[in-house]
This record gives structure tokens, C-alpha cells and sequence, in this order.
């Protein structure tokens, strides 16, 4: 839909500023006799009227009447006179008219102007919409000094992605530097990370099995699940670590800590998806708007729930088994039991 009517019947008037200059009236004079002819000057000469009974102001306009202009010639006899001449001329004296074609309005958009083509969808998703009008845009072959800009909910929807990507990268980089703080290690914080990648691989799955859009609420979902699957790899990491400590060798270690874990790690995991299923399946009042999210959150959990508590013992081992050479590690003094004492009896 193109609100402007770009290829309207009009007329030009060209001012012959030489002509007009030797019978006294100016370009700016000749403008404003023929709007206030056409139109009135209320635009170009305000004036008001204050009642003295009630204070009231009104505002006076001049305009011809409506019937006295209704072909060509009436609008070439159209007088003009200028403050500091008595006489008056027409406006076919100092004018040429010529018929061209021009647009119904002129929009303006930072202060540049501007020609709206509105798109309406229904019922169909909008980024595709806007993928197929980038489409069209990149294939069509633009006039020197225009330029194509696409505003409106395309535009929000951008900046919104953009905001949203800008903070989930900025949430990952705050969690690894509090987990390098806490594990007084940059290796550990890497390892824990590693849930991430399946999380977001289920969301995609979900959201396309599901025939459900990337939107703003999909990416709220996102977020919030990148901290359930960090919490849940925080489990398995930290109570490896532990274990070693207390000397148990590098390949029992892991396989215990993913074996112990493994309970609260089902717990948190499927009472979040079961308490997400009914927002999900757009069972509640208003879940309509709030379905993507749960949507996200289930499917980046469930895929993380499998492939976390194999991913993340796997990645420990292959990266701590060099280091350990998988053997027990010697108790410190302070950890050491203390040796029987001798009794002797005479």
C-alpha cells in the first residue's frame, strides 16, 4: 500500500522574477496572493481576534469564496498586488503554468523526504516477510541519491534480536568470569560451558518441530535456560573436583560423580519441563503469548539433560587425565589420617 498518490494531475508556476520585480511584487508576495486565493492564509499570515467581553481569541483567515475559482482561467486571473503598489495584476501576467504531474503529498522522515510503502501481513510470520522484502530491495536497481529504508516492526524486531544477542553474550562472559573466580580456574569454567551448545541445538529442534517463531520471547527463553543447564554441569564438575581431592583416582571420579549426580540433575531438569508442559501446549488463560518461551526452555533442557551428563564427565577426563596421568593424587598433610599410635604393655 502506497499512501502518497505520486502521479497526480498539477500544475507549476513558474515566476518570472525579472517581470514580477518591474510591477513591484516579489516571488514571496506571489505565493502567498495565490495560497490565500486556493486555500487561505491562515499558514502564512495568523492573525486573531480577542473578544474584549470574554477573552476569548479567535482566529481570522482571508480565502475567496469556494465557487469563484473553478477553471484554468479563473486561476490565471487571479489578482496580485503588492503592500507598496495601488494596482493590481494578474497572476498570468507574471506566472507561467505548466501541467506536470507530482505526488498528493510530501512526507518528511529526518528531515529528508520520503515515499511510505506500508506492508500488512496477516497471519504469516514476520521475519519471513522481511527476509523477502530484503530480497526485493538487494534486486532492485535504486536511482542515484535514493535510498531504501526499512522501519516499522521489522525494525524493532532487528534491534531487538541485536539487544538480546548482545545480552546473552554478555550473561555467558558474567557466568565464566564469576566461575573462574569461584573455581580459581579458567579451564573448569570452560568445561561447565560446555552445556550450552546442547541447549541451544534442542531449542532450534523444538522450536522447529513445533513450527514456532524465533521472537522475543523465544529469546527470553534462551536465556533462562543457558542458567539451568550451567547449574545442572556446575553439579557434575564440582563434586568431580571434590572426589579427586579426596584421593579417589581421575576415571573412578568421574564415573561416580556422573552416577551421584545424575539424580538431582533429573530432578530439577523434569520438574522444570513438567511444570513448563501446560504453558507449552497453550492450555492456560493467556499461554498464547508465553507458549514460545516454555517452548525454548523444554527443548534446550531436555537436549541438554542427555548429552550434559556425557559431554561434560567425557570433556573433564580427556582434559585431566594428562595433567593427573589418571592416578590417585597424594592426600595433603592436613587431609592425612594419623597413624595408629603403639601401645606397649610390661
Amino acid at each position: 500500500l502506497i499512501p502518497q498518490d505520486i502521479d497526480m494531475p498539477s500544475m507549476r508556476l513558474n515566476v518570472d522574477r525579472l517581470h514580477a520585480s518591474q510591477l513591484g511584487l516579489t516571488e514571496n508576495e506571489v505565493v502567498g496572493d495565490v495560497i490565500t486565493a486556493l486555500s487561505s492564509n491562515a499558514m502564512i499570515a495568523p492573525s486573531y481576534w480577542i473578544d474584549e467581553k470574554t477573552g476569548y481569541d479567535y482566529m481570522l483567515t482571508v480565502q475567496y469564496p469556494e465557487d469563484s475559482i473553478k477553471t484554468l482561467s479563473d486561476l490565471k486571473g487571479i489578482p496580485l498586488r503588492s503592500l507598496s503598489e495601488t494596482n493590481s495584476t494578474r497572476l498570468d501576467a507574471v506566472t507561467k503554468i505548466v501541467p506536470m504531474r507530482s505526488p498528493t503529498e510530501v512526507d518528511h522522515f529526518q528531515l529528508r523526504r520520503v515515499i511510505d510503502i506500508l506492508v500488512a501481513p496477516q497471519g504469516e510470520e514476520l521475519g519471513r516477510i522481511a527476509n523477502a522484502v530484503d530480497g526485493i530491495i538487494r534486486e532492485t536497481k535504486k536511482p542515484e541519491g535514493v535510498r531504501i529504508a526499512v522501519r516499522g516492526s521489522v525494525q524493532a524486531m532487528h534491534s531487538s534480536f541485536a539487544a538480546f544477542g548482545l545480552g546473552l553474550t554478555l550473561a555467558l562472559v558474567l557466568v565464566y568470569l564469576v566461575l573462574v573466580a569461584q573455581f580459581k580456574s579458567f579451564l573448569d569454567p570452560f568445561l561447565i560451558l560446555l552445556a550450552v551448545p546442547p541447549g541451544i541445538a534442542g531449542v532450534i529442534v523444538m522450536l522447529t518441530a513445533s513450527g514456532t517463531t524465533l521472537n522475543i520471547m523465544s529469546l527470553m527463553g534462551i536465556v533462562m535456560m543457558a542458567g539451568i543447564v550451567v547449574s545442572n554441569s556446575i553439579l557434575i564438575v564440582e563434586f568431580t573436583h571434590r572426589l579427586i581431592e579426596d584421593g579417589m583416582p581421575l576415571r573412578e571420579a568421574v564415573q561416580f560423580a556422573g552416577r551421584v549426580r545424575l539424580r538431582p540433575i533429573l530432578m530439577t531438569s523434569l520438574a522444570t519441563i513438567i511444570g513448563l508442559i501446560p504453558m507449552a501446549m497453550k492450555l492456560g488463560t493467556g499461554s498464547e503469548a508465553y507458549a514460545p518461551l516454555a517452548r525454548a526452555i523444554i527443548g534446550g533442557v531436555s537436549f541438554s539433560l542427555v548429552l550434559t551428563v556425557f559431554f561434560v564427565p567425557a570433556a573433564f577426563y580427556l582434559v585431566y587425565r594428562n595433567r593427573l596421568g589418571g592416578h590417585r593424587p597424594k592426600p595433603s598433610p592436613a587431609t592425612k589420617p594419623p597413624e595408629p599410635e603403639l601401645l606397649s604393655i610390661s
